[in-house]
């Protein structure tokens, strides 16, 4: 085998990143990047929030908690 599951994961950059600040950090540079996406969430339209959350998702190589970067998006804005 290649390892315990944990080590599977670690070796294959594959953990899930729900560390908050590392998050925080992803959102905030996103919502810098896409200010007119901004002002749509804050005019009620949360729909917009998926261009943000894709934009996080690269950054993070897919790594981050998506329902949660929603959540924080959302408050971000708010």
């Amino acid at each position: 085998g290649e390892g315990t599951p944990d080590e599977v994961v670690a070796a294959r950059g594959l953990k899930v990143v729900s560390d908050d600040g590392a998050l925080i950090a992803a959102v905030d540079e996103a919502l810098a990047a896409q200010p007119d996406v901004v002002e749509k969430i804050r005019g009620g339209k949360i729909a917009a929030a998926g261009a943000i959350v894709g934009a996080v998702m690269k950054a993070t190589r897919g790594q981050a908690d998506a329902k949660r970067v929603r959540e924080l998006i959302v408050e971000r804005c708010g």
